[in-house]
């Protein structure tokens, strides 16, 4: 092979090398960070206020610590889906995480190359020799930030060497015209999915000096990459719905708004930037770093009174859909996306728990009402929902077991355990409600309940029914405060069923009752029972 070209060979190996450590040691980086404090910052973003100023803090702080703002966005994507965010609320904390992904370049703007593969060897060793999950995390969280850097290193010697060469000075030299640099920026961030890692990477070419990249092009390659993260979380939104989607479109319209405002003054004053190259003389890393920073506070400086305007904007364009709930046999709240950021699986799991649970308890007051009035249409219709809570049960199952197999913290693992009983005993009421549908098909072609049966039901209904929808709010809320409450209703509602036993007793020896109508009394009084029991069983899923 010719001896020029061999060398060139080795250097594009080298910097493609480096560019994938980079993009790796970033994502574990991320991951650990993610699985460290995960738990925390789901917990955080849970209990957002209305006060937008709040959510932007919130917003910068925990982009801070786990390091990815399109995990954050993707993250409140699933929020506002399930329905514990709202709109404006989630709006704020996407303009706080534009600060917050800042935090990266400034890690990558130190000069701690030559440390890097002390760090990776430091976090290796945690990472393999400590049982604690913890520390395992924080070993992890270390081996990323070294193969990082160990990347960045790797990159820099042969760029340096393609510097000099004129065929790559002239590739170069077309971003120096701002709108190039600006979609490029874009493009390659829309690609890697990382505005963290695209500026990373830029301020690694701008780092190795001899005139790779300007300040003013690395100025609009940022810019660019600033917009182009938006795309992770209009691909997260894509299985959410239509308030999911109009976060996503809320957040690329604040970064496309802000950075078109800024865009323009620095093209019209482009002696702006004189000031950063004058502050930061002997740096161009740290220039890029601090524009970066400097950019996104601007931007959400100048937009934090609007984010109103923005909900109201974005639903404009996505308008309401009367229909989109119609079928509701299918997930709403689970899809392949929860597992890109695992802090949000268990929320979103409990999410869709809850709704099959709601649907179950609404089928079983019809079962219970076409009984009452011998309804054959609302019995039919039992037996048609009966469909949708077995396809949920079999669905939300395969969710919990894939979670179960999956990197996630103990706690999680243990919580998605639980859920599997919890689902199991939310299929076991749609069971029941699909009994007592069964019993109005028999009342319908012939068989009688006497009045006091009826009324004795009717009591024992009616407090069955209030201990499964207590049981299901407290499921959705983890409030342990009414454990006591329900254990109550669990209690009157044995003692009903015990009254209901003894009378149907009493009104055989009377010979008062029919009894083929007393089997389906019977019946139907072990089902009510059995509803209360399980709903006891959901209730204390909260609990450890």
């Amino acid at each position: 092979m010719n001896e020029t070209i061999w060398p060139l060979i080795q250097n594009i190996f080298m910097v493609s090398g480096g560019l994938g450590l980079f993009l790796f040691g970033m994502k574990i980086m991320s991951d650990g960070l993610d699985n460290l404090a995960g738990d925390r910052m789901r917990g955080i973003l849970e209990r957002i206020t209305s006060n937008r100023i709040l959510g932007v803090i919130v917003g910068m702080f925990v982009t801070a610590v786990i390091q990815s703002s399109s995990a954050t966005t993707v993250m409140l994507v699933g929020f506002v889906n399930a329905g514990l965010m709202t709109l404006v609320q989630a709006i704020s904390v996407c303009m706080g995480s534009a600060i917050g992904t800042t935090i990266t370049a400034q890690i990558v703007a130190l000069k701690i190359d030559p440390y890097a593969p002390l760090i990776i060897f430091i976090g290796l060793m945690m990472y393999s020799v400590f049982k604690k999950r913890n520390i395992k995390n924080t070993g992890y969280i270390l081996l990323g930030f070294g193969v990082l850097f160990f990347g960045m290193s790797t990159m820099g010697a042969p760029l340096k060497i393609f510097a000099t060469e004129p065929s790559f000075k002239a590739v170069l030299s077309a971003f120096e015209n701002p709108f190039l640099a600006f979609f490029a920026g874009l493009i390659f961030t829309c690609i890697i999915q990382s505005s963290s890692a695209a500026t990373g990477i830029i301020i690694t070419l701008i780092g190795v000096g001899t005139g790779t990249i300007t300040f003013h092009t690395a100025v609009f390659l940022t810019m660019g990459s600033n917009i182009g993260t938006c795309i992770t979380a209009g691909l997260a939104s894509l299985a959410a719905n239509r308030e999911g989607k109009r976060l996503a479109l809320a957040y690329a319209l604040f970064k496309i708004i802000g950075t078109s405002i800024l865009g323009a003054v620095l093209l019209i004053f482009p002696d702006i930037l004189n000031w950063f190259q004058d502050t930061w003389p002997d740096s161009p890393k740290t220039q890029v770093a601090m524009f970066h920073t400097i950019f996104n506070v601007t931007i959400t400086l100048m937009l934090i009174g609007f984010v109103k305007q923005l909900a109201w904007l974005s639903r404009k364009i996505i308008p309401e859909n009367p229909n989109e709930t119609a079928n509701v046999k299918k997930l709403l709240y689970l899809d392949s996306g929860i597992f890109k950021i695992p802090s949000t699986a268990i929320t979103q799991a409990r999410r869709e728990l809850s709704r099959m649970g709601q649907i179950t308890v609404d089928n079983l007051k019809t079962a219970i009402e076409s009984l009452f009035t011998k309804d054959m249409e609302k019995a039919e219709k039992v037996f048609e929902i009966e469909q949708t809570i077995d396809f949920l049960n079999n669905e939300i199952t395969s969710w919990l077991i894939k979670m179960r197999g999956l990197g996630f913290s103990d706690s999680d693992i243990e919580k998605a355990g639980r859920m599997l009983h919890t689902v199991a005993d939310i299929e076991r009421l749609g069971d029941h409600a699909e009994n007592i549908a069964e019993y109005t098909l028999l009342l319908v072609r012939g068989i009688e309940l006497s009045p006091t049966a009826l009324e004795e039901l009717n009591k024992l209904s009616v407090k069955s029914v209030e201990t499964v929808e207590l049981a299901l709010n407290i499921f959705g809320t983890t409030d342990k405060t009414q454990i006591d409450e329900i254990n109550k209703l669990e209690e009157q509602v044995d003692k009903l069923a015990k009254e209901c036993v003894e009378t149907h007793i009493q009104s055989l020896k009377n010979e008062i009752s029919d009894s083929r109508g007393g089997v389906i009394f019977t019946d139907m009084v072990i089902d009510l029972e059995r509803c209360a029991d399980h709903a006891i069983n959901i209730a204390q899923s909260i609990l450890k």
